[in-house]
Parts: C-alpha cells; sequence; structure tokens
C-alpha cells in the first residue's frame, strides 16, 4: 500500500481542534496554505526516497502549527537590547516615552487636525503642530520638520546652495550610517563643496579665503561619531558666523544627534544644543529628533524665519515631510523639556543614560540566579560583571558609561559555544540582543527596565540544553 495514501486530507486537518482555532484567529486562507505546504513536504520526502513512515496527525498539525506561527510572525519585533548601547541603530534608536506613545496611538485611532486649523476652519500647515515648541526650546524664529537628519540637511542644501558653493572644514566631512557622506549628499543636493584647512586643524583664514561670489554658506558639521584628538583646532560658532554674516551668507550649522538641555547636569558628556548655535549666530541648525532629544525619527531644521519659508517652498520637502504619527510622538517629547525638573525621570531615553552602576547591578543581582539556572547545562559560567555602556554608535560613541551586566564565558576552549548561545538567545520569544567580545557575551542591563525584567527571566526558565 502506498504510504502517501495514508495521509490525511486537507479538510480532516483543518478539522484538527488546534488548527480550526487558528483558523478563527489568522483566516482560513494562512491556515490552509499552511496545511497544505506541510502535505506537499511530506510527499516530497517520500519521493525521494524517504523511509520515514507517514508522520500521524498530532505530528502533522505540530508542523503546521509551526509554519502558521512563523508565517503570522512580524518583521518588527520586540527585543530585549542588551548590547550596551543605549542609542542603538539597529535597534530603533531612542525608546519613546508613554507619553509619546499615548499621543502616537490617539493619532493612529482617530482622525486628527494635522492641516487643519481648528480655530479658523481653514487649511492649516503641519509644521505649526510643533513649531512654537521647537522655537520655544532653541530660540529659533521658526522650523519645519522632514524624516531624518539627513534629509534635513539635503533639502536645506538643494534650497540654499544649489549651483552655488558651501565651505566646510576638511575635519568635518563625517559619514554617517550606511555610507552616506556629507560629500555625497551635497553633491546630490546640487551644491558644490569646498573643503579649507586640513583634517585636523582649519583656522578662521581658511573660510575668509574660500569665500567668494559662488559661496552659498558657510557650514559647520558637529562630529557626533567620531573625535579627532591631539593637535586640533577649529573655529569657534561665533567666529564663524562674523565671517559668514560679514560676507553677506548665512551660517548653518548640523548637530547630527542634537538634544535640547545640558547633559552636564546628570553627568553626561557635553553636547551642543540648538540653542547654543543659535545664540552664536547659526541662521540654521538642523537635528534629528531621534537620538539624543529622545523621540521619534525624524529631522528638525531651526533657525531664520526667511530661510524657513524658503525651504518650505521646496517641493522636495513634501516628498521628505513626515506624517502624523511622528509629529504625535514628537510634540509630546518636545512637551516634556518644558518641564526640565522631571525630565530625567520621565524622558526614557535620558532615564536610560542617567541610571546608576549600582542600580543596575542590583538588577543583575536579581536576574543572576534565572541565567544560571537555565544554562545549567552548557559548558560555561555566568557571572556578574562591570561594564561600560555606549551612548549611541552615533552619538557620543566614545564616551561610556558604567554599567553592569551578566557575563557568560566558555569552560575550556570552549569559544564556539557563545555563538550557539548568542543564536538561542535570540530565538527567544522576545529576542535578547547581546555582545559577544574577547571571549565573553556580555548582557549588559543598562536598557532592561523594571517593567521588562520579569518577562526576560520567565522566558529563561525552558531554555534547555544546547543541541
Amino acid at each position: 500500500m502506498n504510504k502517501l495514501s495514508q495521509l490525511p486530507s486537507v479538510d480532516r486537518l483543518l478539522a484538527e481542534p488546534q488548527l480550526a482555532e487558528f483558523v478563527l484567529i489568522h483566516g482560513r486562507t494562512i491556515v490552509t496554505d499552511a496545511v497544505r505546504a506541510e502535505l506537499a513536504a511530506v510527499r516530497a520526502a517520500a519521493k525521494d526516497g524517504g523511509a520515514a513512515p507517514v508522520p500521524a496527525s498530532a505530528t502533522l498539525t505540530m508542523s503546521i502549527a509551526m509554519r502558521i506561527e512563523q508565517a503570522t510572525r512580524p518583521k518588527l519585533r520586540r527585543v530585549f537590547n542588551l548590547t550596551g548601547t543605549v542609542l542603538h541603530t539597529n535597534l530603533g534608536r531612542a525608546p519613546l516615552p508613554e507619553e509619546a506613545v499615548e499621543a502616537l496611538v490617539m493619532a493612529a485611532r482617530s482622525s486628527c487636525a494635522l492641516e487643519y486649523d481648528i480655530d479658523t476652519g481653514g487649511r492649516g500647515d503641519r509644521d505649526d503642530i510643533v513649531n512654537e515648541l521647537v522655537c520655544e526650546l532653541t530660540g529659533a524664529e521658526a522650523a519645519t520638520v522632514v524624516n531624518n537628519n539627513a534629509a534635513a540637511v539635503f533639502v536645506l542644501l538643494n534650497t540654499l546652495a544649489q549651483r552655488k558653493e558651501v565651505i566646510v572644514s576638511r575635519g568635518e566631512l563625517i559619514e554617517i550610517g550606511g555610507a552616506f557622506r556629507i560629500p555625497d549628499i551635497m553633491q546630490r543636493a546640487g551644491a558644490k563643496l569646498v573643503e579649507v584647512g586640513t583634517t585636523n586643524r582649519t583656522h578662521a583664514r581658511d573660510f575668509v579665503e574660500a569665500l567668494s561670489t559662488r559661496s552659498a554658506m558657510l557650514m559647520k558639521v558637529h562630529t557626533s561619531n567620531y573625535a579627532v584628538q591631539g593637535f586640533t583646532g577649529s573655529v569657534p560658532e561665533i567666529d564663524l558666523a562674523a565671517i559668514a554674516h560679514g560676507h553677506g551668507v548665512p551660517f548653518v550649522v548640523d548637530l547630527g544627534s542634537g538634544t535640547l538641555t545640558n547633559l552636564e547636569q546628570w553627568g553626561l558628556p557635553h553636547e551642543p544644543t540648538p540653542r547654543e548655535a543659535i545664540a552664536a549666530g547659526a541662521d540654521l541648525v538642523s537635528f534629528s529628533g531621534d537620538k539624543l532629544l529622545g523621540g521619534p525619527q525624524a529631522g528638525i531644521l531651526a533657525g531664520r524665519k526667511d530661510l524657513i519659508a524658503k525651504i518650505k517652498k521646496n517641493p522636495l520637502k513634501r516628498c521628505l515631510r513626515v506624517g502624523k504619527l511622528t509629529l504625535a510622538a514628537l510634540e509630546a517629547v518636545l512637551r516634556l523639556y518644558r518641564d526640565p525638573e522631571r525630565l530625567a525621570a520621565r524622558l526614557t531615553t535620558l532615564r536610560l543614560l542617567t541610571r546608576s552602576e549600582t542600580d543596575i547591578r542590583s538588577q543583575a543581582t536579581r536576574l543572576l540566579p534565572a541565567l544560571q539556572a537555565a544554562l545549567a547545562g552548557w559548558p560555561v559560567t555566568v557571572a556578574i560583571e562591570s561594564l561600560a555602556s555606549q551612548i549611541g554608535s552615533g552619538s557620543l560613541p566614545v564616551e561610556r558609561l558604567p554599567s553592569a551586566g551578566l557575563v557568560v564565558r566558555p569552560r575550556g576552549k570552549r569559544a564556539g559555544i557563545l555563538h550557539t548561545l548568542e543564536q538561542r538567545l535570540r530565538s527567544l520569544p522576545i529576542p535578547v540582543i547581546g555582545h559577544i567580545a574577547d571571549d565573553a557575551l556580555r548582557l549588559d542591563l543598562r536598557c532592561l527596565t523594571a517593567a521588562e525584567e520579569q518577562e526576560f527571566a520567565a522566558q529563561l526558565a525552558n531554555f534547555g540544553a544546547p543541541k
């Protein structure tokens, strides 16, 4: 008897209680496709000479359930960021505070006055949702928002410097994530780059000598993702502004990961703010919304009203504009900055950056037994160690924060076991993302919140031994 004839039919499998429940949850089409795919796989294995008996209905149902789970699992998944990098580009950068989450959900569920003026009943401007807040917090005359800081730099260059020259210090020609470089963005925007100075030192006379009738602006780019140390020199912003204004051209500052407050008050490294740049004479400042500011992905341009007006008339502005979800979250985050006394407690990014090593070590002490129990069958040791967290891979990457975490080391010469363990942690229902370096798997707990602690420990219960 042909063993394939023993396979249950599609309809019979769909009648199985577990699969019938899946039909209610996911719909008949997805479940039926999974059933047919599994039956086809069994038939293909049999035709290829497989000697194994036909799987029982229960086994088939389990395999089908796994197919359905894989097919319906979201691609954008929540993870535990235990890498030690708070503003991790690959993990979504800044986690939003609850106020921003609530505003985002409201905007997602409801019709909103995005470009509608409720007072007059006429058409509104979506930038008005955050314009006053940005101006209040930066000292600017006007502001506009696009989808990220690279877009902000691109549209300002395309608007104000097309077919003209932009003077930049050679030491500030940065490359940001994904190999996007300032010279490339400038070229695509239609502007001509004029490099002045050297990699490590640039003087005021370098800018003066480069100015001509073809000059569109002087531009300063904050090197937030690297540091040049030693025999270095740069021109202060106040002097660059004076040079630019003396020759009738604007002075523009790209802050990249700009923050809106003085981070030093919490013991963090100083990061230049838009307010400082504008006070020094900058006509336009660009900065990100999702880095040190702690909000959603966005690029913010703030400065002179006439320059912002020109940028908003550029057709590219419409191509690069943000939607209601971004604006809702951004407005909520900006409002938090109006209450500086409680900012560190309410802004998630700042709360994570200011966690003390003592607090993190206490959390590690509570979680150590759970991880030791989970790895009891593994040839490894687990211990609590002091670690050094990173603020961000593209934001203050050389600065380190005292932290602590759970560190796993192999017993003997079994370094490969760490990669097996790291892969297993990534396969958990909520993937755990750690960091392997120097023959150790480090799980830095700085970004593991108190609310997540029990979830993290609970999913370790059925971890199991290595296969």
